[in-house]
Formats: C-alpha cells, sequence, structure tokens
C-alpha cells in the first residue's frame, strides 16, 4: 500500500512540474519577473544584493544562473543605489531590448530553474499530512497543491511567492518534527529548513515570532516533553542562531550586526510618522535601542524598509469589485480567496471543519496549532497593509498550511461511504475546474463569479493581467491576418514587435480599427505600454476605458480583449464623449 502510494504521489508531482514545464514556454514575462532576472544576474556578475532588494535573493539567482551561462548581453548603465530607488525595472527593460526576441528563451530557462521549488512544496505537503493524517490526507495534500491554480499560475514564473510558499511550509514541517522528537539533528535541519526559506520572502520573517509561539503552545499542550526544558530551549535558541547564520551567510554577511541607530529608514514604520515622505529618517535615533546590533544582513533589513514604505504611501491604485481608490482594504484578501479559490476547495473545507467539530482530542489540537497558525497570522499581517490591494500572491505563503489542514478530511471520512463520496466529488470538482483553465490558471476565477471571463469585474492585476498572454496575441494574428495593421496597448514589459506583431499604439482619442488591449487597461487601470521601439509610455487611470463602450470580438487568454470599431461607431463614441465638439 505504502508503494502504491508513493507511485500515485510521484504521478502527481511529475504531472505538476510538467504543467510548469509547458507553461513556462507559452507566456511572456510580466514586469517583475524581468526586473527579477536582471537583479539576479547583478548579484552573480557584482557580488552585490541591492537590487530588487524588497525580496531576498535566492530564487532570482537560481533563476538567473541557467540565463548567465547562456550569455546575455547586459547594459549595466543605469545601476544605482538609493534608499527608494527601483533601478531594477528600468535596467529590465534595457535587458529586454538589448536580447530581443531572445529573451523569450531565457525567461523559459529560467523558469525551468525553479520548477523544483513548487515540486518540493508538493512533496512536503504530501509527507505532512500524511505523518498527521494517513496516507489517503497525503495524497489529497498533494492533489491541492499540483492542482490550485494559484500554484500552477505562480509556479511556473521566477517571482519568489511559491517558492516562499514551498520552503515556508518545509520550515515549519521540519520544526514541528523537532517538537516531536527534540534532538539536535533534527533542531539543526531545522534551523537550516528557516534559515533558507527566509531567503525567498520577507514575509517570511515572521516565522521567527511563530516558532516560539508554537515550542511553549507545545510544551502547554504535553506538559511530559520528552527531554528536559532546559536542553529544549538551547535547542530552540540554536535553531535561530543557525537560521540566522545561513541567512547571513548568503548575503556574505554584508553589513550584517549594523547597529540599528546608523540605518537610514524610509518608511514611516521605521523613519517615524513625523518624516515627510522620501525624507530618510530613523526613529530609533537618541534611544536605547539606536545601539542593539541587527543580526540581519543591511540589504535584507533596507529591503523590508522599502517594502513597507510602499504600503505606508497611499496613491497607488487599488482595485475591488468595480471600484478603484487610493489605499486599500482590510477584506481584500478575504474577497479574493472567496472568487479565486476553487468552489471544490471550498466545499472540501468546509466537510472538513464539520468532520472536525465532531471528533476533539488534545494531540489533535496541538497538531493543528502548528498548522493553522503561521496560516492564521500571514493572514493578518498580509491584510493589515491597506496601502494598497493589489495581488493575491502576496498570501501565497499562507496556502500550503491550509492544504495540509483541509486534507484531513481523507482521515475523518474514513469508512463513512457519504463523506467519502462527498470528498471525491469536491476533489474530482477542483480538478477539473482547474484544469479547465490552465494553461491560463494565472487568470483563474471560481464559478461564483463566472469564471475568468467574469474575474475582471471583481479583481485586475496579476490576479487576472500579468503581462502574460502577449505570445498568443501573436499565435491569434497568425491566425486572423484580416486584423492588420492593429493597434496595441500590450500593459507588459516586452514590446509587442519583439513577439513579430507588427502594430502600433491607440491614441487616446477614439479612433476606428482593430485594436488589442490589456484587461487592466480597457478597466481602467494605469499602466506603462510598450510602442514598436522598446520605449516605455505611461497610461494613466482610464485613458483608454472607453473601449468599456464596445463588446470585444474575441479574447486572447483571458488577459487582452480583441476589438473592431467601425468609422461610424469612433464617431459616434466621439460625439458621445465631446458633446460641444
Amino acid at each position: 500500500m505504502r508503494s502504491l502510494t508513493r507511485t500515485l504521489v510521484a504521478c502527481i508531482l511529475v504531472t505538476h512540474a510538467s504543467l510548469l514545464a509547458w507553461g513556462a514556454t507559452l507566456h511572456s514575462p510580466n514586469v517583475d519577473e524581468a526586473a527579477h532576472l536582471v537583479a539576479g544576474l547583478s548579484h552573480w556578475t557584482f557580488a552585490r544584493f541591492d537590487l530588487f532588494r524588497v525580496n531576498p535573493p535566492l530564487v532570482r539567482m537560481v533563476a538567473s544562473l541557467p540565463v548567465l551561462v547562456a550569455a546575455p548581453k547586459t547594459d549595466w548603465s543605469g545601476y544605482y543605489d538609493t534608499p527608494v530607488g527601483r533601478p531594477e525595472f528600468k535596467m529590465a527593460n534595457d535587458f529586454i531590448n538589448a536580447n530581443g526576441s531572445d529573451i523569450f528563451r531565457f525567461f523559459t530557462i529560467a523558469r525551468w530553474a525553479c520548477i523544483p521549488f513548487s515540486a518540493l512544496g508538493g512533496y512536503v505537503c504530501y509527507r505532512w499530512a500524511m505523518e498527521l493524517y494517513g496516507a489517503g490526507s497525503g495524497i489529497l495534500a498533494a492533489i491541492f497543491w499540483c492542482f490550485s491554480p494559484m500554484i500552477l499560475g505562480h509556479g511556473q514564473l521566477i517571482t519568489p511567492d511559491v517558492p516562499a510558499a514551498a520552503l515556508g511550509l518545509a520550515a515549519v514541517y521540519r520544526f514541528w518534527i523537532w517538537l516531536k522528537n527534540p534532538a539536535w539533528p533534527e533542531a539543526i535541519l531545522a534551523g537550516l529548513a528557516l534559515g533558507v526559506a527566509q531567503l525567498c520572502k520577507t514575509t517570511l520573517i515572521l516565522l521567527f515570532g511563530i516558532l516560539p509561539v508554537l515550542w511553549l503552545a507545545y510544551l502547554l499542550f504535553d506538559p511530559q516533553s520528552k527531554s528536559p526544558r532546559p536542553r529544549n530551549s538551547v535547542q530552540l535558541a540554536a535553531v535561530f542562531a543557525i537560521a540566522l547564520f545561513v541567512l547571513n551567510g548568503a548575503y556574505a554577511f554584508h553589513g550584517s550586526f549594523t547597529p540599528l541607530g546608523e540605518y537610514r529608514f524610509v518608511s514611516a514604520t521605521l523613519a517615524g510618522k513625523a518624516t515627510p515622505v522620501g525624507v530618510e529618517g530613523n526613529r530609533f535615533t537618541g534611544t536605547l535601542l539606536s545601539h542593539v546590533a541587527v543580526p540581519l544582513p543591511r540589504d535584507y533589513v533596507r529591503g523590508i524598509d522599502l517594502q513597507k514604505r510602499g504600503f505606508d504611501v497611499n496613491g497607488k491604485p487599488s482595485y475591488l469589485r468595480g471600484e478603484f481608490r487610493s489605499h486599500g482594504w482590510w477584506h481584500y484578501y478575504l474577497y479574493a480567496l472567496a472568487v479565486k479559490v476553487p468552489i471544490g476547495t471550498w466545499l472540501l473545507a468546509a466537510l472538513a471543519c464539520g468532520l472536525r467539530l465532531r471528533k476533539n482530542n488534545r494531540a489533535a489540537n496541538r497538531d493543528d496549532l502548528v498548522v493553522l497558525l503561521p496560516l492564521v497570522v500571514i493572514l493578518i499581517v498580509v491584510s493589515s497593509q491597506t496601502g494598497f490591494s493589489r495581488h493575491l500572491r502576496y498570501l501565497l505563503p499562507a496556502f500550503p498550511f491550509a492544504f495540509v489542514w483541509i486534507s484531513q478530511v481523507a482521515q475523518l471520512a474514513k469508512g463513512q461511504v457519504r463523506w467519502c463520496c462527498l470528498m471525491i466529488v469536491f476533489a474530482v470538482c477542483m480538478i477539473v475546474s482547474s484544469v479547465a483553465v490552465y494553461p491560463h490558471s494565472l487568470s483563474y476565477f471560481n464559478q461564483f463569479v463566472g469564471g475568468p471571463s467574469g474575474g475582471r469585474h471583481h479583481l485586475l492585476g496579476s490576479n487576472l493581467d500579468w503581462s502574460q498572454d502577449l505570445l498568443f496575441l501573436r499565435n491569434w494574428m497568425n491566425e486572423h491576418p484580416e486584423a492588420a495593421p492593429i493597434k496595441v496597448a500590450y500593459s507588459g514589459p516586452v514590446s509587442p514587435t519583439v513577439a513579430g506583431i507588427d502594430f502600433d499604439l491607440p491614441a487616446h482619442d477614439v479612433e476606428s480599427g482593430w485594436f488589442a488591449v490589456s484587461v487592466n487597461t480597457v478597466c481602467g487601470y494605469p499602466a506603462f505600454v510598450v510602442d514598436k521601439h522598446g520605449r516605455s509610455h505611461f497610461l494613466p487611470e482610464n485613458a483608454l476605458s472607453y473601449f468599456q463602450q464596445f463588446e470585444p470580438l474575441d479574447h486572447v487568454g483571458y488577459s487582452i480583449d480583441i476589438y473592431y470599431i467601425s468609422p461610424d461607431q469612433a464617431e459616434q463614441l466621439r460625439r458621445s464623449l465631446l458633446p460641444n465638439r
């Protein structure tokens, strides 16, 4: 039976990796991917970590290594370092313009290099669920991960969201093993896993606060610990010491243990609320804390500060259910989960909750806490950042904990035909719903809101349109030669010319002809679009929202609308928009 389970899980993981590998070849890069790739190349070239410092360097260094071997053309003339600067985005444009159509090959091999992160996430989901609840739950947890639209969509990219989810889960899993068996080998492995997780995404710094709470709670649930508490305390300290050593070592200890008072911060949280926006400061100056040596790399700390500044400053447009505003919503991520997670997953979660309430034992409650506390803390902290609300992917590190916990439904339903049948039906619905949308998993929305086609009425940004369908537009143009000449407003870092599309940008005024317009832009989202020469042009909010007055003739994926506007239609709309013209 164990051999059959392992074979089945291996097949699920291979299928998952194959889907990611295929998807990596089909989609054009988004602006974050381009910036991550350039930053990763800079890390290898200059042994510096200031580019894209808002996230640690592990994932982009893995992604950029095969690209470095392929010897791309690079231009570092735009490299500079300031507390609030983000030069990686301009440098990404320069990199794309320098390499032309080769960039699609570079991004493909970079994405392939990151597939092992996602495969690891699926495996850890299986192992932890199996050890907690049994083989059936292990298989179900692997299915959750491997067929989740969010994991499939983001797992084929070189952004750090899915790797952070995988390694964050692995870190808590190894810590749970140590809690069950507080021995030195397990403590060392837990420390290594925690340290590597910190190199993915700064969100996971929360684990430094979560894990001690889990340790204390575990002792309270089980006063008769297997080893004396002082020894446990020493091993716990070793876990964090090893993690910090791994984190600092990966940054070559650059700026490690800098006194807190020597930093110049730009976020209101660390610089002080009285400090004007864009002006450096340090709220700890003149306090005892200013002398404390921060046991973190300097660029890691500066990255947290810069990321926090992004959430502190209102003005970035946020969108929810047709409403734009200059700040976010505390319930944004809860709403996004409701419309982006498959209905089958929600039904399985409800079934797990119902069956779990019927059973209660102290050991199960203790293990539930280890799985659920990281999920809840990540959800609360991410939701509290209401400077802007755009990306459900920020919540991805919480997903695998939900997958593991919900998977216990397989154990709870065991031997009860009615519940087993319901579980199987819900799981099949989840898989079919996800696979039906693939390879457009980034644009997945569940049937509650009409699927991906209805998604624009609820969420925008990376939840629907993250520049992924440019190559699909090229294929559409090849199949519809009558649409030439075409005007394209594509909100991505790559000019459609690089993909072999002959085009012009649409005018701000209404005109006739064929158009391909990114859904974000149609819905009024401000965006940068690239002309045929690779130059970026900023489109302010609602610059092309007049396309909402027309019905698209077709769609490319779910992120690009195709329109044909006749001269009469254009003139009629011009008159309605400018009645006194």
